[in-house]
């Protein structure tokens, strides 16, 4: 059966919201591009009209464009595999697709098949999350993953040795894509389960919290983050451009975070902050 792949060009901040609402009409896989974003479907499940509303929905927040074309299904399988390349990660990680060999000169080898899920590493955000983490002690320790996506976070975190991973997301397909990538990286320690931070128990209290959601998530639930962490803890966060990161670490340190770390990549930013026992 023959693929509709979806080409859009569009605004990198967008990227990720149209991959969640494309998804939502039943596209399987998706690309980052240079441009933007590529979206793959069946094409009896290609419904122009439907992808045309929620272009429609952003019109007045971002210019979008799009092309059509209709693929093969083998001609697909190529594309989907000659665009999705491993990632390195300052020479420890790979992230790589179940069609790509394991590389041993690697620390970390990370196996994700993102079917609708995004988070591959592909992107600055997961890129910078994954390279904060390498600086931090996971071994023994509790972790939350906020907006888990693909399971990326939480699979480096089981495999720097985290005793207990808890990882959730609002989305169905993402928490079942997490589940099998969390399962091909033999990582038996990270549950999964579908919600938001406040379905997480209020009772618990985590070593490293991961957060790697939008500027307006982070804002509004920063502070729930730090009730759920023990004292001498660490959160990560990413997701917003340079000019937000003065907003989010205004409300980290008013939350009585300290911030210890700070990265940056076109213009995307991820920021590290501690949680110290004598602060709070």
């Amino acid at each position: 059966m023959n693929y509709t792949e979806i080409q859009l060009t569009l605004s990198a901040e967008y990227t990720d919201i149209l991959m969640a609402e494309l998804s939502e009409l039943g596209f399987e896989s998706f690309v980052e591009t240079d441009e933007g974003l590529s979206g793959y479907i069946l094409e009896p499940d290609f419904d122009e009209t439907a992808v045309q509303s929620v272009i429609d929905k952003y019109a007045d927040q971002t210019a979008i464009a799009y092309q059509i074309n209709s693929l093969e299904k083998k001609n697909w399988n190529e594309e989907w595999e000659r665009n999705y390349q491993p990632i390195e990660v300052q020479d420890q990680i790979r992230v790589r697709a179940s069609f790509h060999e394991p590389d041993a000169g690697f620390r970390y080898d990370i196996v994700i098949n993102p079917k609708m899920s995004f988070g591959t590493g592909h992107h600055e955000t997961t890129a910078m999350m994954l390279e904060h983490q390498l600086n931090v002690n996971a071994a023994g320790k509790t972790v939350l993953d906020v907006g888990s996506g693909t399971g990326i976070l939480a699979i480096l975190a089981a495999m720097q040795g985290a005793e207990r991973v808890v990882a959730f997301d609002i989305e169905e397909w993402a928490i079942e894509n997490a589940r099998e990538n969390a399962e091909l990286n033999d990582c038996s320690q990270i549950e999964v389960f579908q919600g938001t931070i406040h379905e997480v128990n209020p009772a618990e209290r985590f070593d490293i919290v991961l957060a790697n959601i939008n500027r307006n998530v982070l804002l509004e639930d920063i502070p729930v983050y730090v009730q759920l962490m023990k004292p001498d803890s660490t959160l990560l966060v990413s997701g917003f451009y340079e000019q937000d990161a003065p907003d989010i670490e205004e409300k980290g340190v008013a939350a009585g975070l300290t911030k210890t770390g700070q990265l940056s990549q076109n213009k995307w930013v991820s920021l590290k902050f501690d949680k110290r026992t004598h602060g709070l």
